[in-house]
């Protein structure tokens, strides 16, 4: 099931569950890949090239792996999934829509100043 308002419901507590420093700067990278990746992924199909398609899946699978990997890294966890729609629904908004708007907003920058720098 996809979550009713879910802009509004990932936003109203996306700044508190980016605030680790490593989770940021995967982010920073692991978004951008994905994001590429999904638009080489819809280039592939319509240009029926699987060799472009399989690195596109790769590369979209990497950046989810990554941002799972800095999400652990997190004091607050994220909401658990109900499902596969809920996954990929949340996934694809944050991927497209809430990361780009925290980076934008300026929260990004603002959670990577505050965080604290390793020892």
């Amino acid at each position: 099931m996809i979550r009713p308002n879910l802009l509004a419901w990932q936003w109203g507590d996306y700044v508190a569950k980016h605030r680790d420093r490593g989770n940021l700067l995967i982010h920073i990278v692991a978004v951008p890949l994905f994001q590429l990746a999904t638009l080489v992924l819809l280039g592939a199909l319509v240009g029926r090239s699987a060799t472009a398609a399989i690195i596109a899946i790769v590369a979209m699978v990497l950046a989810l792996v990554l941002q799972g990997r800095g999400h652990r890294r997190e004091a607050e966890a994220p909401m658990p999934f109900d499902g596969a729609a809920d996954f990929v629904s949340r996934f694809v908004v944050e991927q497209w829509i809430t990361f780009p708007r925290f980076v934008l907003s300026g929260a990004w920058s603002e959670n990577l100043r505050r965080a604290r720098r390793p020892a």
